[in-house]
């Protein structure tokens, strides 16, 4: 086995992930453990400062109820939520993170972030929910502060350590073990709880981006489902592992639309001129009432595009020129306009330089002036994430004190988003069912999950036991694609290509392919049904066969190769999922072309899963959906 040292970690409360809910977490745990004199510890797989989903940087923040300004409820939160995402939310987690995301904001805003400000000194909103931001430097100023206050708990950080399995004591979790990607270290984290918060999942579908631009995609690509892998094999149930969140974006740089459809009004149109949410409008009665809401669901807007793409009406344009040309001429006399073109046109650069500089590249590389050209905009392949308009992660328990009645029997046991393996919690892309809290919801939630963490530490102050046999096992499992390269790398003129062994680059080629083409890919047109699913369940059997013949050079390819075992894992919660709703709830993130219509008769409800660690076995199961808040009225969500 590959010479690595141990090294053992002992701590109260472990935070795995340095994305923006690992650093909500670690801000608010780090409060509250110092006041009872525990130790909290981050393990992050990169360095914080650029870590997560936000590491680029963004241009808004997507999440902001402003309750003190009277204008918004949590529950007109809840309601927007529940009809994006056509009727399926946990609404006591959604109002949760509803009733905390305004404080965390201020926070970002105390700590140096700037926060677009009118003449009046009142926030500019996006849209009626997003704030804009100068935002470069947004992961920046939140990773200080959560560094800041382990510091000053006396906590531990521990950077470029790549986790990999959960170590359990029977029924609770007790810790984590990994690798170093510098040095021959494998880590053993005991804990009393451990959060875990390490991203969503990124390249389980084939991306459109390939040659040059492999690895380019519009969520980070080095998310590699460390969140599900973890929690799935620590055998927590999962949730909602069929929602997959396809985002429309600015075509092969995955540049964001946001901007411009909620701030420059601007409306995207088939080649042939047509808007297809004008001329699609009677596809929405199909999906009533979640297709008559006003915003119309993200999916929904997705489909109506992806039906004229279907019908050779290809491409899809962001008329870009035409917004900015029209805002611009509402300014005034031609002095006014001149001036606030050149204004747009700032914004319009600054947008994709906050957070996606390959757009801003691509742009200046194919000469596209956005106010004198239109742009090309794209479906983008399937994501998983529980943060943004996504939904799968792991099954949590709410807050006690939005549960009753049949709420509190079914949504809550203990602890505030503790998973269904007792100490063990969950935030962001992690935690599911709780969609559309972005990057400021994510830092809510995790400030949320810190408290409540340490509230289980307290309540349980005992260390679980860790079986040392077990670990050397799983680091005889975890190092082994090492051994592999070592013993059979010198039988072939090319160590790339060998009998012997899969390197992790064809591994990942593989499991793509095999997404793509049979569950609803971009080349399947995101169309799937139960003969393709069965085969792909069949395929990724053999796959997992295969994963035993990984092989890595280094520490790079060795993490390499389990982040594609952790895609892997995503991936067949994802099958089975999909294969147990038989029915087509998302139109435009994935569509069952045997159940083709949304059936809420049988289907209103949740579809978890859950894998056996003894047995190996997975089992599929309903679970209800419940009303936190009364439902709103249908003529309420239309605006009237």
């Amino acid at each position: 086995m590959a010479n690595f040292q141990n090294v053992e970690v002992t701590t109260d409360l472990l935070i795995l992930g340095g994305g923006m809910a690992a650093c909500g977490a670690a801000v608010e745990a780090a409060y509250w453990a110092k006041k009872n004199g525990l130790k909290v510890t981050l393990v992050d797989k990169a360095a914080m400062d650029r870590s997560g989903a936000v590491a680029m940087g963004l241009s808004a923040l997507n999440q902001y109820v402003g309750l003190h300004e009277g204008k918004n409820t949590v529950k007109d939160y809840v309601d927007y939520v529940r009809m994006d995402l056509m009727g399926i939310i946990r609404e006591d987690l959604v109002a949760n993170i509803a009733r905390h995301v305004d404080s965390t904001i201020h926070l970002f805003e105390k700590w140096g972030l700037p926060i677009w400000k009118d003449e009046n000194g009142r926030y500019v909103h996006e849209g009626r929910w997003q704030l804009m931001i100068n935002g470069e430097s947004y992961k920046v100023v939140v990773a200080e502060a959560a560094k800041n206050a382990l510091a000053e708990a006396g906590g531990e950080y521990f950077e470029r350590i790549f986790i990999v399995e959960p170590l359990l004591d029977g029924d609770r979790i007790s810790g984590a073990v990994g690798f170093s990607v510098r040095e021959n270290k494998f880590y053993i984290f005991r804990a009393k709880a451990v959060i875990v918060a390490m991203g969503g999942a990124v390249h389980v579908f084939k991306p459109r981006s390939t040659g040059e631009g492999l690895g380019r995609a519009w969520y980070p690509p080095w998310n590699s489902g460390s969140s599900a892998y973890f929690t799935l094999r620590a055998g927590a149930e999962m949730t909602s592992q069929e929602v997959r969140f396809i985002p429309v974006r600015f075509k092969d740089a995955y540049g964001p639309v946001g901007a411009w459809f909620l701030l420059f009004k601007a409306a995207a149109t088939n080649s042939m001129g047509g808007n297809y949410m004008i001329e699609r409008k009677a596809e929405l009665e199909s999906w009533k009432p979640y297709g008559l809401v006003k915003p119309i669901p993200a999916n929904l807007r997705n489909w109506l595009g992806m039906l004229d793409t279907m019908e050779g009406k290809g491409p899809i344009y962001m008329r870009t020129d035409e917004a900015i040309q029209r805002i611009a001429a509402e300014a005034g006399d031609e002095k006014a306009a001149k001036k606030k073109l050149k204004e747009l046109e700032t914004e319009a650069w600054e947008d994709f330089l906050d957070m996606t500089i390959s757009q801003a590249i691509l742009w200046a590389a194919s000469n596209v002036e956005p106010e004198k050209r239109s742009s090309e905009i794209a479906a983008a392949e399937p994501y998983f994430i529980g943060s943004h308009s996504g939904a799968s992660g792991a099954w949590v328990s709410g807050p006690e004190d939005l549960q009753s009645g049949d709420t509190k029997k079914d949504y809550f046991w203990g602890y505030s988003h503790m998973a269904t393996v007792k100490g063990m919690f969950c935030a962001g892309d992690a935690s599911g069912a709780s969609s559309h809290k972005f990057s400021s919801g994510s830092h809510a939630e995790g400030r949320i999950v810190g408290k409540s963490a340490v509230k289980y530490v307290v309540d349980n102050n005992t260390l679980p036991k860790v079986d040392m046999a077990k670990v050397e096992e799983l680091k005889k499992m975890i190092l082994k694609p090492l051994d592999v390269y070592e013993e059979h790398s010198k039988l072939s003129t090319d160590p790339e290509v060998n009998p012997n062994y899969i390197k992790p680059k064809m591994f990942m080629f593989r499991l793509q392919k095999l997404m793509d083409e049979y569950v609803g890919g971009v080349s399947a047109q995101f169309s799937t049904n139960k003969s393709c699913l069965e085969r792909a369940l069949e395929l990724l059997t053999f796959l997992k066969e295969d994963s035993d013949k990984l092989a890595a050079k280094d520490h790079h390819e060795l993490l390499r190769c389990w982040e594609n075992i952790q895609r892997m894992w995503q991936a067949e919660a994802h099958a089975r999922t999909i294969l147990f709703r038989e029915e087509t709830r998302w139109p435009g993130y994935y569509r069952r072309a045997d159940f083709p219509k949304m059936d809420e008769q049988s289907w209103h409800c949740f579809a978890n899963c859950k894998w056996n660690p003894a047995s190996g076995q997975w089992e599929m199961m309903k679970r209800p959906m419940l009303h936190v808040y009364p439902k709103a009225q249908e003529h309420e969500l239309l605006g009237g």
